[in-house]
């Protein structure tokens, strides 16, 4: 009795060996099953050669997708500087249910005032119906449902965060889209075609527009501690849901737009100074905690005042280096700001954090 499977496998996956098969039986030693071909000496070692022809095509395969490691003047190739950069490539959801800031309000007078189960459904989602109050409605059309947003929580995130995002305009979360399904009563019926969120009375419909899809980027290396350029730079200033702490696939909303030649499909790198945690009412705790050692005669101290000091070395957390800490995609934009999602992230990335047009892209 065999129970055994041999799975060649690399990337893609390149092949399975059924243990019923008479390759299978040359490979492992063992008789064939009854009735099958029996093979030789030389069937056996002409199995064995394939068997190993198709794992090495899998290594080859596997070398094959990594970017070649070269690095520039002043650094040395290694990969905990220079790692993978495996890029997440953005979905319809990801599109369509990313949010952005306007810079003026949208025209708010077609609006959601309820659905087929008003009053007992107060919240409605993808295959319902819904009713749209409002003008120009046709049999066919299809509008985008969204939501003005106000953050109940009014902490800042970062200093002056509250004043980029006044002046940046009014976020809208988009929810779902709708297809106009019959529009001779005084409010015009719609179904939702397309899901996000679920939708409240009160939500605005605005026309639908297709938004460009992203392409597929292929590995590259991911540089931690890249310096600061000249290219275009902003910073995270709102993330999707108000988060704050982001990582992959997370939405965020950057105070550079189509006025800085920022585009659909441009890429920016996310980076972070230690200076951010020094002046962050949690991160900033660490930098208290002790770090000498008892052997050591003179600890060093971190930003010492007259009341901290050691006699030992100074350390200047403004002396550190910036440090890269992922990547993010731009998904759509306005004059002022743009919306991206992360793709690929080293660590937490925050709302406050930098952003700079990524020059290998």
């Amino acid at each position: 009795m065999y129970d055994t499977v041999v799975t060649l496998t690399g990337d893609p996956q390149l092949g399975t060996v059924q243990p019923e098969s008479p390759l299978f039986a040359a490979l492992s030693g063992n008789s064939p099953p009854a009735g099958a071909t029996k093979f030789g000496g030389i069937m056996k070692k002409t199995g064995l050669l394939l068997f190993l022809a198709l794992s090495l095509a899998a290594v080859a395969q596997q070398n094959t997708d990594a970017p070649a490691l070269t690095t520039p003047d002043g650094t040395a190739p290694t990969s905990v500087s220079f790692p993978i950069e495996r890029v997440v490539t953005p979905t319809d959801a990801d599109l369509y249910c990313a949010g952005f800031i306007n810079p003026k309000l949208l025209p708010n007078a077609n609006y959601v005032i309820g659905g087929l189960q008003t009053p007992s459904t107060t919240q409605f989602a993808n295959g319902d119906m819904v009713f749209l109050t409002g003008a120009g409605y046709q049999a066919g059309q299809q509008y985008s449902i969204v939501r003005e947003l106000s953050d109940p929580n009014r902490y800042e995130l970062y200093s002056g965060q509250h004043a980029q995002l006044k002046a940046l305009g009014q976020p809208y979360a988009e929810l779902a889209r709708v297809k106009v399904i019959d529009t001779r009563s005084k409010t015009a019926v719609a179904q939702v075609v397309f899901g996000c969120a679920p939708i409240v009375p009160g939500d605005i419909a605005i026309p639908y527009v297709d938004k460009q899809a992203i392409p597929f980027h292929p590995p590259v290396r991911f540089d931690r501690f890249i310096p600061a350029s000249s290219k275009t730079s902003g910073r995270i200033v709102m993330a999707k849901d108000f988060d704050s702490e982001l990582g992959n696939g997370a939405k965020v909303y950057m105070n550079v737009g189509a006025n800085q030649g920022v585009k659909v499909g441009d890429y920016f790198r996310a980076v972070r100074k230690y200076d951010a945690d020094l002046h962050d009412a949690v991160d900033s705790l660490s930098f208290k905690a002790s770090i000498s050692e008892d052997t050591q005669k003179k600890s060093a101290a971190i930003e010492p005042n007259m009341f901290t000091k050691t006699g030992g070395p100074v350390i200047r957390v403004a002396d550190f280096p910036r440090r890269a800490v992922g990547e993010v995609v731009v998904l759509s934009t306005t004059a002022t700001s743009s919306t991206g999602m992360i793709v690929f992230s080293m660590e937490d990335i925050h709302v406050g954090d930098g952003v700079e047009l990524d020059q290998q892209q």
